[in-house]
């Protein structure tokens, strides 16, 4: 169903792009340039990679002598400022692919070599490189007029990176930096980045006792008791959806025969990322999507027209075998459960399908407070199916996603290699945006499986399917809302939401007693009894991002009441404990994002 794809950048016309389609990107990779030139001043002896601009900064990979340290990052932006300082223009340069290899292959330059080697022939007939100063880099630019053009700008850090992506060539070294118009965007983005490092749900994760990551299972998380409630909560909400929506739930195995996947197209365009196993009787697959499975269940018993639309939500679990340096907490991770759905319907039903998803979408999305924008993906390089299938689902689409009046932008070739789809992105509170939700309108599974229904003038028909997750995975989407939120989530989220606080041992039976009251609510509710002091249960509590504090002392317990301290700060006293749970229900009920205080930035 939804597959995340990995930005790496791999064809070699692509390599020599600096991505630089704007003033800022053109910046960010000139200031990747002064990089190049000041790492080779400082290790005569490097590789040099690739270096293009990318969201919010730039990077350049490096075959280096040594593992870089935090000192050689200063040296080397020491070296940059004085490149700055020196105002050097860049210059074009072009040669023919002959003489832009005999530039390089002396210099031992072999990354470089390998992709003009590799460049198709229209884009090798002339070579351009950029000069500033003594340094000089194959490159399509554009860049600055001037290294004095650099507005303020700062090294993050370096991480390792396979050479084109690929975990059987060299590991390089990638230095992060980022560059901007003025010194406030550059400050309020380096305060985002500490946020961001505050936030970081791996952390969140073990410090609010949500889930851990183990060795023993690599990139699948271990959900934690506290984690399940929020998982609990997350998939109550997604099956209300589906339940207003007409869906019914089915569920499917997770081990399924190749035979299949060969039927679906699978097995020769995603089975390297696919676990397979061999029993002697006959090789099978871990399942990493479940379209496949849920077209057996359409297929079990004749269909009418009437019949359609049909709608299926699967929570089954999935499995990729995501490459080692794709992996990123919950992020991306080899295990993961979606909030599938698989319409079947007539050609006729498309449109109103297609809204009906786009409504979901919003639905879904709107006690997180997110407000979700559009992408249409047409067809890629490697595809399933004719033109003339492509062209009928990208036109359904556009019809529906305009007719719904929703503002979307294209993604030309971002499509799954079956089927053209909507990709739904969000933005968190510190602005990253995130793609979750998918729409893929799909022809050429029904063809490739011979589904088909019954016309109502009689006769049959093959029927459309429309794939759509609005979470994505449950994994990824916990792992962006505990960084969205900093872990404190609104109450109807929080996997505990609310703790009772006892002042004294004389008022442990009535804190029970509360405990039981919110408990037959339905409301998540935990007793703090350890013999510590009530103010540093209160700090615990606030530290565990609980939503509601409820202290019992002798005039609460007198009056069947409790006081109510809101992690926000605020405070009540004596607020009798039918109305406390009346209100604290209302709002859980309502989803509300209650008491959820946005952190304000460097500003």
């Amino acid at each position: 169903m939804t597959i995340e794809s990995d930005e790496v950048r791999e064809a070699p016309e692509e390599m020599l792009d600096a991505g630089a389609h704007d003033r800022l990107a053109t910046m960010r990779h000139s200031a990747a340039h002064m990089m190049a030139a000041a790492v080779l001043a400082l290790f005569p002896d490097a590789k040099l990679g690739i270096g293009p601009a990318i969201r919010d900064g730039f990077y350049y990979d490096f075959d280096l002598p040594r593992a870089l340290t935090p000192d050689d990052l200063a040296r080397i932006e020491d070296r940059m400022r004085q490149e700055q300082g020196a105002e050097l223009p860049f210059v074009r340069i072009e040669m023919s692919r002959d003489e832009a290899l005999a530039e390089l292959e002396p210099q031992g330059q072999a990354y470089k070599a390998e992709i003009i080697r590799e460049l198709p022939a229209a884009e090798a007939e002339v070579v351009s490189f950029y000069r500033h100063g003594a340094f000089i880099d194959l490159c399509r630019g554009p860049h600055l007029p001037s290294t004095a053009d650099l507005g303020p700008f700062k090294l993050l850090h370096s991480a390792g990176a396979y050479w084109r992506g690929d975990e059987a060539r060299p590991m390089l070294q990638r230095i992060y930096g980022t560059a901007w118009e003025q010194q406030d965007d550059l400050d309020r983005y380096l305060w985002r980045l500490e946020e961001a490092r505050k936030r970081d749900h791996r952390r969140l994760g073990r410090e609010l006792d949500l889930f851990t990551f183990h060795p023993e299972s690599p990139a699948a998380p271990f959900w934690h008791p506290r984690g399940m409630a929020l998982w609990r909560a997350l998939e109550e909400w997604s099956r209300s959806v589906r339940l207003g929506g007409g869906f019914s739930e089915v569920r499917t195995p997770s081990l399924v025969r190749k035979e299949l996947w060969e039927q679906s197209g699978h097995w020769s365009l995603y089975q390297d990322n696919m676990f397979v196993l061999d029993d002697s009787d006959h090789v099978s697959g871990l399942k990493p999507m479940n379209c496949p499975q849920e077209i057996l269940v359409y297929k079990t018993r004749p269909r009418s027209y009437r019949d359609l639309p049909i709608r299926f939500a699967d929570y089954s679990t999935l499995f990729r075998k995501e490459r080692t340096g794709a992996l990123a907490g919950m992020f991306r991770v080899r295990q993961l459960t979606q909030d599938d759905s698989h319409v079947f319907c007539r050609d006729d039903q498309v449109i109103d399908e297609v809204n009906l998803a786009l409504n979901l979408v919003k639905q879904q999305y709107a006690p997180f407070g997110f407000s979700p924008r559009f992408k249409l993906a047409t067809r890629p390089e490697q595809k399933l199916g004719s033109d003339e299938f492509w062209d009928m689902a990208e036109g359904k689409l556009r019809e529906a996603i305009e007719g719904a009046a929703i503002g979307f932008e294209m993604d030309p070739g971002g499509a799954a290699f079956y089927a053209p789809k909507i990709d739904i992105f969000i933005e968190d509170a510190l602005g990253r945006e995130w793609q979750t939700a998918t729409i893929q309108l799909d022809y050429q599974l029904p063809q490739r499986f011979d589904l088909d229904y019954r016309a109502g003038e009689g006769g049959f028909e093959r029927p459309v399917m429309i794939h759509y997750a609005i979470y994505g995975s449950f994994e990824r989407f916990t792992g962006v809302i505990t960084e969205h939120y900093a872990g404190a989530f609104p109450a109807w989220l929080a996997p505990v939401q609310a703790i009772v606080i006892p002042i004294a041992d004389r008022h442990l039976a009535y804190a029970a007693d509360v405990r039981d009251a919110l408990l037959a609510a339905g409301i998540r509710v935990e007793v703090d009894d350890r013999s510590e002091r009530m103010q540093a249960k209160l700090r615990d509590a606030q530290g565990q991002q609980i939503p509601v504090m409820l202290v019992v002392g002798d005039r609460d317990q007198e009056g069947r009441a409790v006081s109510p301290r809101l992690r926000t700060g605020e405070s009540s006293q004596g607020v009798p404990l039918g109305e406390f749970i009346a209100e604290l229900g209302g709002r859980i009920g309502a989803r509300e994002l209650w008491p959820y205080a946005v952190i304000a930035d460097a500003d």
